[in-house]
Protein backbone atom coordinates (compact mmCIF):
# COMPACT_ATOMS: atom_id res chain seq x y z
CA UNK A 1 0.00 0.00 0.00
CA UNK A 2 1.25 3.37 -0.82
CA UNK A 3 0.34 5.76 1.29
CA UNK A 4 -0.54 8.62 -1.37
CA UNK A 5 -3.41 6.05 -2.46
CA UNK A 6 -4.14 5.20 1.36
CA UNK A 7 -7.36 7.38 2.50
CA UNK A 8 -5.71 9.01 5.39
CA UNK A 9 -6.83 12.27 6.17
CA UNK A 10 -4.37 14.16 8.09
CA UNK A 11 -5.20 17.37 9.94
CA UNK A 12 -1.91 19.82 10.47
CA UNK A 13 -3.78 20.32 14.23
CA UNK A 14 -5.77 19.23 16.79
CA UNK A 15 -9.72 19.55 16.16
CA UNK A 16 -10.45 22.81 18.81
CA UNK A 17 -13.72 20.23 19.13
CA UNK A 18 -11.51 17.59 20.91
CA UNK A 19 -11.02 17.86 24.34
CA UNK A 20 -9.19 14.23 25.32
CA UNK A 21 -6.18 12.89 23.81
CA UNK A 22 -8.11 10.02 22.10
CA UNK A 23 -10.67 12.34 20.47
CA UNK A 24 -8.41 14.46 19.13
CA UNK A 25 -5.74 11.48 17.13
CA UNK A 26 -8.75 9.64 16.01
CA UNK A 27 -9.92 13.57 14.27
CA UNK A 28 -6.42 14.26 13.53
CA UNK A 29 -5.09 11.15 11.57
CA UNK A 30 -8.56 9.98 10.31
CA UNK A 31 -9.75 7.23 12.29
CA UNK A 32 -12.74 8.61 12.80
CA UNK A 33 -15.58 11.00 11.28
CA UNK A 34 -18.49 12.51 12.89
CA UNK A 35 -21.58 11.50 10.87
CA UNK A 36 -23.95 13.34 14.22
CA UNK A 37 -23.65 13.68 17.40
CA UNK A 38 -22.35 10.82 18.95
CA UNK A 39 -22.26 8.75 16.18
CA UNK A 40 -19.18 7.95 13.59
CA UNK A 41 -18.05 6.80 10.25
CA UNK A 42 -14.99 4.76 10.85
CA UNK A 43 -12.30 5.31 7.91
CA UNK A 44 -10.02 2.45 7.43
CA UNK A 45 -7.01 3.27 9.87
CA UNK A 46 -9.06 3.56 12.86
CA UNK A 47 -11.47 0.12 11.21
CA UNK A 48 -7.93 -1.80 11.06
CA UNK A 49 -7.54 -1.07 14.37
CA UNK A 50 -10.85 -2.08 15.85
CA UNK A 51 -10.63 -5.07 13.63
CA UNK A 52 -7.58 -5.89 15.21
CA UNK A 53 -9.34 -5.69 18.53
CA UNK A 54 -12.09 -7.71 18.06
CA UNK A 55 -9.48 -10.29 16.82
CA UNK A 56 -8.06 -10.43 20.25
CA UNK A 57 -11.47 -10.43 21.96
CA UNK A 58 -12.84 -13.32 19.60
CA UNK A 59 -9.40 -15.23 20.39
CA UNK A 60 -9.70 -15.17 24.30
CA UNK A 61 -13.36 -15.86 24.09
CA UNK A 62 -13.07 -19.03 21.96
CA UNK A 63 -10.46 -20.68 24.45
CA UNK A 64 -12.80 -20.51 27.51
CA UNK A 65 -15.31 -22.21 25.17
CA UNK A 66 -17.76 -19.19 24.18
CA UNK A 67 -19.68 -20.11 21.12
CA UNK A 68 -19.99 -17.10 18.47
CA UNK A 69 -23.54 -15.96 17.08
CA UNK A 70 -24.63 -13.09 15.70
CA UNK A 71 -27.99 -11.27 17.08
CA UNK A 72 -29.62 -8.36 15.12
CA UNK A 73 -29.02 -4.58 16.13
CA UNK A 74 -33.32 -4.12 15.60
CA UNK A 75 -35.60 -6.28 18.04
CA UNK A 76 -39.12 -6.76 19.29
CA UNK A 77 -40.11 -4.89 22.06
CA UNK A 78 -42.56 -7.62 23.01
CA UNK A 79 -39.84 -9.11 25.01
CA UNK A 80 -38.27 -6.79 26.82
CA UNK A 81 -41.99 -5.78 27.90
CA UNK A 82 -41.96 -9.64 28.77
CA UNK A 83 -38.95 -9.16 30.86
CA UNK A 84 -40.27 -5.84 32.78
CA UNK A 85 -37.88 -3.87 30.95
CA UNK A 86 -38.78 -2.01 27.98
CA UNK A 87 -40.57 0.98 30.58
CA UNK A 88 -37.95 0.77 33.05
CA UNK A 89 -34.88 1.01 30.48
CA UNK A 90 -35.33 4.90 30.21
CA UNK A 91 -34.88 7.35 27.31
CA UNK A 92 -31.29 5.70 26.57
CA UNK A 93 -33.25 3.16 24.66
CA UNK A 94 -34.23 4.45 20.68
CA UNK A 95 -37.70 3.06 19.98
CA UNK A 96 -39.02 3.01 16.87
CA UNK A 97 -42.17 1.48 14.91
CA UNK A 98 -41.91 -0.36 11.54
CA UNK A 99 -44.28 0.21 9.02
CA UNK A 100 -46.90 -2.05 10.23
CA UNK A 101 -47.22 -0.13 13.43
CA UNK A 102 -45.13 -2.89 15.20
CA UNK A 103 -43.08 -1.48 18.21
CA UNK A 104 -39.41 -2.24 17.93
CA UNK A 105 -35.79 -0.71 19.29
CA UNK A 106 -32.47 -0.42 18.40
CA UNK A 107 -30.23 -2.94 20.86
CA UNK A 108 -28.69 -0.95 24.07
CA UNK A 109 -27.47 -4.78 25.34
CA UNK A 110 -28.93 -8.67 24.57
CA UNK A 111 -30.24 -10.19 27.49
CA UNK A 112 -34.02 -10.05 26.17
CA UNK A 113 -33.35 -11.62 22.95
CA UNK A 114 -30.43 -14.19 23.58
CA UNK A 115 -32.50 -15.51 26.17
CA UNK A 116 -35.24 -16.11 23.94
CA UNK A 117 -33.07 -18.11 21.09
CA UNK A 118 -31.64 -20.66 24.09
CA UNK A 119 -35.44 -21.25 25.69
CA UNK A 120 -36.26 -22.06 22.01
CA UNK A 121 -33.67 -24.15 21.49
CA UNK A 122 -32.45 -26.11 24.93
CA UNK A 123 -34.60 -28.01 27.02
CA UNK A 124 -32.56 -30.55 28.76
CA UNK A 125 -29.47 -29.57 31.58
CA UNK A 126 -27.63 -32.11 29.57
CA UNK A 127 -27.18 -29.39 27.63
CA UNK A 128 -25.90 -26.90 30.17
CA UNK A 129 -23.71 -25.29 30.68
CA UNK A 130 -23.64 -22.52 27.60
CA UNK A 131 -21.32 -19.40 26.42
CA UNK A 132 -22.72 -17.80 23.37
CA UNK A 133 -21.63 -14.39 22.45
CA UNK A 134 -21.69 -11.70 19.78
CA UNK A 135 -19.92 -8.71 18.48
CA UNK A 136 -22.10 -6.14 17.67
CA UNK A 137 -23.34 -2.38 17.20
CA UNK A 138 -25.30 -1.24 19.96
CA UNK A 139 -27.21 2.16 20.57
CA UNK A 140 -27.91 4.07 24.22
CA UNK A 141 -29.45 7.52 23.67
CA UNK A 142 -26.76 9.27 25.83
CA UNK A 143 -28.12 12.68 26.90
CA UNK A 144 -24.96 14.56 26.29
CA UNK A 145 -22.41 12.53 24.17
CA UNK A 146 -18.82 13.88 24.24
CA UNK A 147 -15.26 12.45 24.11
CA UNK A 148 -15.77 10.78 20.82
CA UNK A 149 -16.05 7.28 20.26
CA UNK A 150 -15.44 7.01 24.58
CA UNK A 151 -19.08 8.22 25.43
CA UNK A 152 -20.87 8.03 22.13
CA UNK A 153 -24.84 6.81 20.77
CA UNK A 154 -23.14 4.17 18.48
CA UNK A 155 -20.41 1.37 19.83
CA UNK A 156 -19.20 -1.30 18.61
CA UNK A 157 -19.60 -4.12 21.62
CA UNK A 158 -18.53 -7.52 22.15
CA UNK A 159 -21.31 -9.26 24.73
CA UNK A 160 -21.41 -12.81 26.22
CA UNK A 161 -23.92 -14.81 27.99
CA UNK A 162 -23.84 -17.77 30.26
CA UNK A 163 -26.41 -20.52 31.18
CA UNK A 164 -26.05 -22.69 33.91
CA UNK A 165 -28.36 -25.23 35.85
CA UNK A 166 -26.99 -23.88 39.25
CA UNK A 167 -25.18 -20.95 40.87
CA UNK A 168 -22.28 -23.34 41.61
CA UNK A 169 -21.60 -23.94 37.86
CA UNK A 170 -22.99 -20.44 37.24
CA UNK A 171 -19.78 -19.28 38.99
CA UNK A 172 -17.82 -21.25 37.33
CA UNK A 173 -18.76 -19.80 33.82
CA UNK A 174 -18.34 -16.04 35.94
CA UNK A 175 -14.61 -16.96 36.70
CA UNK A 176 -13.68 -18.43 32.91
CA UNK A 177 -14.99 -14.92 31.74
CA UNK A 178 -13.35 -12.70 34.40
CA UNK A 179 -9.96 -14.70 33.81
CA UNK A 180 -10.35 -14.19 29.64
CA UNK A 181 -10.81 -10.53 30.52
CA UNK A 182 -7.57 -10.38 32.30
CA UNK A 183 -6.00 -12.48 29.67
CA UNK A 184 -7.44 -9.95 27.09
CA UNK A 185 -6.66 -6.70 28.29
CA UNK A 186 -3.00 -7.91 28.80
CA UNK A 187 -2.41 -8.89 25.34
CA UNK A 188 -3.37 -5.58 24.41
CA UNK A 189 -0.92 -4.06 27.07
CA UNK A 190 -3.36 -2.76 29.30
CA UNK A 191 -3.56 -2.80 32.91
CA UNK A 192 -7.23 -3.35 33.45
CA UNK A 193 -8.23 -3.70 37.48
CA UNK A 194 -11.38 -5.97 38.05
CA UNK A 195 -13.69 -3.53 40.60
CA UNK A 196 -16.53 -4.30 42.45
CA UNK A 197 -19.17 -2.52 40.53
CA UNK A 198 -23.27 -1.86 41.02
CA UNK A 199 -25.02 -3.86 38.39
CA UNK A 200 -27.09 -0.71 36.91
CA UNK A 201 -30.01 -1.71 34.33
CA UNK A 202 -28.40 -4.76 33.78
CA UNK A 203 -29.58 -5.98 37.42
CA UNK A 204 -28.30 -8.71 39.35
CA UNK A 205 -26.02 -9.35 42.73
CA UNK A 206 -22.34 -9.97 41.41
CA UNK A 207 -20.35 -7.24 38.81
CA UNK A 208 -16.83 -6.53 38.02
CA UNK A 209 -15.99 -3.59 36.09
CA UNK A 210 -12.66 -3.77 34.05
CA UNK A 211 -11.13 -0.61 34.33
CA UNK A 212 -7.80 1.21 33.39
CA UNK A 213 -6.14 4.55 35.07
CA UNK A 214 -6.42 7.42 33.06
CA UNK A 215 -6.79 11.01 34.11
CA UNK A 216 -9.71 11.51 31.44
CA UNK A 217 -12.10 8.66 32.64
CA UNK A 218 -15.04 9.36 34.27
CA UNK A 219 -15.41 6.81 36.77
CA UNK A 220 -13.70 8.10 40.14
CA UNK A 221 -11.85 4.38 41.32
CA UNK A 222 -10.25 3.88 45.23
CA UNK A 223 -7.98 1.02 45.26
CA UNK A 224 -5.27 -0.69 47.19
CA UNK A 225 -2.05 -0.02 44.78
CA UNK A 226 -1.13 -3.92 45.75
CA UNK A 227 -3.40 -5.08 43.23
CA UNK A 228 -1.58 -3.65 40.45
CA UNK A 229 1.24 -6.55 41.56
CA UNK A 230 -1.09 -9.60 40.89
CA UNK A 231 -0.66 -11.33 37.66
CA UNK A 232 -2.86 -13.92 35.60
CA UNK A 233 -0.07 -15.90 34.02
CA UNK A 234 -1.33 -19.20 32.70
CA UNK A 235 -3.97 -20.95 30.66
CA UNK A 236 -7.45 -21.95 31.32
CA UNK A 237 -7.41 -23.32 35.15
CA UNK A 238 -9.79 -25.61 36.84
CA UNK A 239 -12.72 -24.56 38.71
CA UNK A 240 -10.78 -24.24 42.11
CA UNK A 241 -7.99 -22.85 40.30
CA UNK A 242 -9.94 -19.50 38.93
CA UNK A 243 -11.94 -19.34 42.06
CA UNK A 244 -8.54 -18.96 43.91
CA UNK A 245 -7.42 -16.68 41.12
CA UNK A 246 -11.02 -13.90 41.79
CA UNK A 247 -10.20 -14.28 45.31
CA UNK A 248 -7.04 -12.97 44.92
CA UNK A 249 -7.73 -9.57 43.29
CA UNK A 250 -10.70 -9.23 45.80
CA UNK A 251 -8.55 -9.69 48.58
CA UNK A 252 -7.66 -5.93 47.65
CA UNK A 253 -9.91 -3.14 48.17
CA UNK A 254 -10.67 -2.02 44.87
CA UNK A 255 -14.19 0.00 44.37
CA UNK A 256 -15.73 2.63 41.26
CA UNK A 257 -17.38 5.34 42.79
CA UNK A 258 -21.15 3.62 43.00
CA UNK A 259 -19.60 0.78 46.01
CA UNK A 260 -17.07 3.79 47.48
CA UNK A 261 -17.25 3.60 51.18
CA UNK A 262 -15.23 5.78 52.83
CA UNK A 263 -14.84 3.78 56.57
CA UNK A 264 -14.52 0.42 54.81
CA UNK A 265 -11.78 1.73 52.82
CA UNK A 266 -9.71 3.65 55.32
CA UNK A 267 -9.80 -0.03 57.05
CA UNK A 268 -8.92 -2.41 54.74
CA UNK A 269 -6.04 -0.24 52.91
CA UNK A 270 -3.10 1.30 54.56
CA UNK A 271 -2.66 4.72 54.02
CA UNK A 272 0.53 4.51 52.37
CA UNK A 273 -1.43 2.26 49.56
CA UNK A 274 -4.25 4.22 48.87
CA UNK A 275 -4.97 5.18 45.74
CA UNK A 276 -7.54 7.84 44.73
CA UNK A 277 -7.75 8.40 41.15
CA UNK A 278 -10.15 8.41 37.70
CA UNK A 279 -10.25 5.28 35.50
CA UNK A 280 -12.04 4.23 32.11
CA UNK A 281 -14.18 1.29 32.02
CA UNK A 282 -13.11 -0.90 29.22
CA UNK A 283 -15.30 -4.04 30.70
CA UNK A 284 -18.11 -4.86 32.69
CA UNK A 285 -19.48 -8.47 33.92
CA UNK A 286 -22.30 -9.93 35.78
CA UNK A 287 -24.20 -12.66 37.50
CA UNK A 288 -27.96 -12.25 38.07
CA UNK A 289 -29.18 -15.51 38.51
CA UNK A 290 -32.76 -16.02 37.29
CA UNK A 291 -33.38 -12.78 36.91
CA UNK A 292 -33.93 -12.89 32.84
CA UNK A 293 -34.53 -16.99 32.96
CA UNK A 294 -37.35 -16.82 35.37
CA UNK A 295 -39.13 -13.34 33.64
CA UNK A 296 -38.82 -15.00 29.90
CA UNK A 297 -39.58 -18.88 31.03
CA UNK A 298 -36.17 -20.52 30.08
CA UNK A 299 -36.17 -23.51 32.00
CA UNK A 300 -34.46 -26.99 31.41
CA UNK A 301 -35.77 -30.67 32.26
CA UNK A 302 -33.57 -32.02 35.71
CA UNK A 303 -32.97 -35.35 36.62
CA UNK A 304 -36.44 -36.90 38.27
CA UNK A 305 -38.50 -35.04 36.11
CA UNK A 306 -38.29 -31.30 38.08
CA UNK A 307 -37.55 -28.03 35.55
CA UNK A 308 -35.68 -25.18 36.81
CA UNK A 309 -34.78 -22.06 35.41
CA UNK A 310 -31.02 -21.18 34.77
CA UNK A 311 -28.94 -19.24 36.46
CA UNK A 312 -27.38 -17.02 33.64
CA UNK A 313 -24.34 -14.15 33.39
CA UNK A 314 -23.49 -11.60 30.97
CA UNK A 315 -20.50 -10.20 29.82
CA UNK A 316 -19.57 -6.92 28.05
CA UNK A 317 -16.43 -5.65 26.02
CA UNK A 318 -16.17 -1.87 24.71
CA UNK A 319 -14.53 -2.97 21.69
CA UNK A 320 -14.84 0.37 19.73
CA UNK A 321 -13.80 2.45 23.10
CA UNK A 322 -10.88 -0.03 23.78
CA UNK A 323 -9.78 2.22 20.43
CA UNK A 324 -9.84 5.18 22.71
CA UNK A 325 -8.72 3.19 25.77
CA UNK A 326 -5.30 2.27 24.33
CA UNK A 327 -4.95 6.20 22.91
CA UNK A 328 -5.32 7.53 26.25
CA UNK A 329 -2.76 4.84 27.68
CA UNK A 330 -0.51 5.22 25.08
CA UNK A 331 -0.62 8.39 23.40
CA UNK A 332 2.63 10.54 24.32
CA UNK A 333 0.77 13.71 23.72
CA UNK A 334 3.90 16.25 23.91
CA UNK A 335 6.22 14.21 21.54
CA UNK A 336 3.17 13.39 19.44
CA UNK A 337 3.92 9.67 19.30
CA UNK A 338 1.03 6.78 19.52
CA UNK A 339 2.63 3.77 20.85
CA UNK A 340 -0.43 1.27 19.57
CA UNK A 341 0.49 -2.39 20.71
CA UNK A 342 2.06 -4.05 17.86
CA UNK A 343 -0.74 -6.75 17.80
CA UNK A 344 -3.27 -4.00 17.35
CA UNK A 345 -1.18 -0.97 15.22
CA UNK A 346 -2.61 0.28 11.96
CA UNK A 347 0.19 -0.72 10.11
CA UNK A 348 3.01 -2.71 11.85
CA UNK A 349 5.95 -1.43 9.44
CA UNK A 350 6.14 1.78 7.49
CA UNK A 351 9.14 2.05 4.46
CA UNK A 352 9.90 5.92 4.09
CA UNK A 353 12.31 6.29 0.75
CA UNK A 354 13.79 9.65 0.26
CA UNK A 355 12.08 10.49 -2.99
CA UNK A 356 14.12 11.89 -6.15
CA UNK A 357 12.30 13.10 -8.97
CA UNK A 358 15.29 12.46 -11.05
CA UNK A 359 16.40 9.08 -9.35
CA UNK A 360 13.64 5.92 -8.80
CA UNK A 361 16.23 3.53 -7.02
CA UNK A 362 15.06 4.66 -3.45
CA UNK A 363 11.18 4.00 -4.52
CA UNK A 364 12.12 1.23 -6.33
CA UNK A 365 14.07 -0.93 -3.22
CA UNK A 366 10.84 0.56 -1.35
CA UNK A 367 8.67 -1.55 -3.25
CA UNK A 368 10.91 -4.56 -3.19
CA UNK A 369 11.32 -4.52 0.38
CA UNK A 370 7.36 -4.28 0.24
CA UNK A 371 6.76 -7.10 -1.49
CA UNK A 372 8.85 -9.41 0.89
CA UNK A 373 7.08 -8.58 3.77
CA UNK A 374 3.90 -8.97 2.57
CA UNK A 375 4.96 -12.35 1.74
CA UNK A 376 6.10 -12.52 5.03
CA UNK A 377 2.31 -11.14 6.61
CA UNK A 378 3.87 -8.01 8.18
CA UNK A 379 1.85 -5.18 7.16
CA UNK A 380 3.49 -2.94 5.60
CA UNK A 381 2.97 0.87 4.09
CA UNK A 382 5.13 2.67 1.79
CA UNK A 383 5.67 6.51 1.79
CA UNK A 384 5.79 7.53 -1.41
CA UNK A 385 4.58 11.21 -0.80
CA UNK A 386 7.37 14.23 -1.74
CA UNK A 387 7.94 15.23 1.70
CA UNK A 388 11.76 15.53 3.52
CA UNK A 389 12.70 12.59 5.87
CA UNK A 390 11.97 14.23 9.65
CA UNK A 391 8.12 14.79 8.26
CA UNK A 392 7.28 11.67 7.30
CA UNK A 393 8.68 10.13 10.45
CA UNK A 394 7.16 12.81 12.23
CA UNK A 395 3.73 11.39 10.38
CA UNK A 396 3.91 7.88 11.16
CA UNK A 397 4.76 8.55 14.95
CA UNK A 398 1.80 10.50 14.63
CA UNK A 399 -0.21 7.36 13.43
CA UNK A 400 1.60 4.99 15.60
CA UNK A 401 3.50 2.60 13.22
CA UNK A 402 5.64 0.86 15.48
CA UNK A 403 8.39 -0.11 13.28
CA UNK A 404 9.95 1.91 10.51
CA UNK A 405 12.42 1.12 7.27
CA UNK A 406 14.20 3.93 6.49
CA UNK A 407 15.66 4.36 2.65
CA UNK A 408 18.16 7.11 2.80
CA UNK A 409 21.91 8.01 2.61
CA UNK A 410 22.53 6.02 5.60
CA UNK A 411 21.04 2.26 3.88
CA UNK A 412 23.87 1.68 2.24
CA UNK A 413 24.93 -2.46 0.85
CA UNK A 414 22.88 -4.77 2.35
CA UNK A 415 22.29 -2.35 5.69
CA UNK A 416 18.97 -0.71 6.29
CA UNK A 417 17.86 2.15 8.41
CA UNK A 418 15.35 -0.17 10.94
CA UNK A 419 13.76 1.74 13.60
CA UNK A 420 11.54 1.29 16.44
CA UNK A 421 9.14 4.40 17.14
CA UNK A 422 10.29 6.38 19.60
CA UNK A 423 14.06 5.22 19.63
CA UNK A 424 16.83 6.02 17.82
CA UNK A 425 17.59 3.85 14.72
CA UNK A 426 19.77 0.72 13.90
CA UNK A 427 21.74 -0.15 11.07
CA UNK A 428 20.64 -4.09 10.42
CA UNK A 429 20.11 -6.71 7.52
CA UNK A 430 17.12 -7.48 5.93
CA UNK A 431 17.09 -11.18 7.59
CA UNK A 432 17.49 -9.63 10.65
CA UNK A 433 14.71 -7.37 10.40
CA UNK A 434 12.34 -9.82 9.08
CA UNK A 435 13.49 -12.34 12.35
CA UNK A 436 12.33 -9.42 14.74
CA UNK A 437 8.83 -8.64 12.92
CA UNK A 438 8.04 -12.21 12.75
CA UNK A 439 9.00 -13.26 16.10
CA UNK A 440 6.50 -9.94 17.39
CA UNK A 441 3.71 -11.89 15.38
CA UNK A 442 4.21 -15.22 16.86
CA UNK A 443 4.13 -13.25 20.23
CA UNK A 444 1.34 -11.50 19.98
Amino acid sequence: MYISKSFIPILKNNPSEAKIKSHQLMLRVGMIKQSSAGIYSWLPLGFKVMKKIEQIVREEQNKIGAQEILMPTIQPSDIWKESGRYDDYGDEMLRIKDRQGREMLYGPTNEELVTDIFRTSIKSYKSLPQLLYHIQWKFRDEVRPRFGIMRGREFYMKDAYSFDVNDEDAAFSYNKFFFSYLKTFKRLELSAIPMAADTGPIGGNLSHEFIILADTGESKIFTDKRVFDLDSEGSIMDRQSLEDLRKKYEQYYSVADEKFDKVEFEEKVSEENRLITKGIEVGHIFYFGDKYSKALNAAVDLPGGKKDFVKMGSYGIGVSRLVGAIIEAKYDEKNEIMKWPFSVAPYELAIIPMINKNDKSALDKATSLFKHFESNNIDTIIDDMDENLSSKIKKFNLIGVPYQIIIGKKSEGDLLEFKEIGKDPRNLTLDQITKILTELKEKN
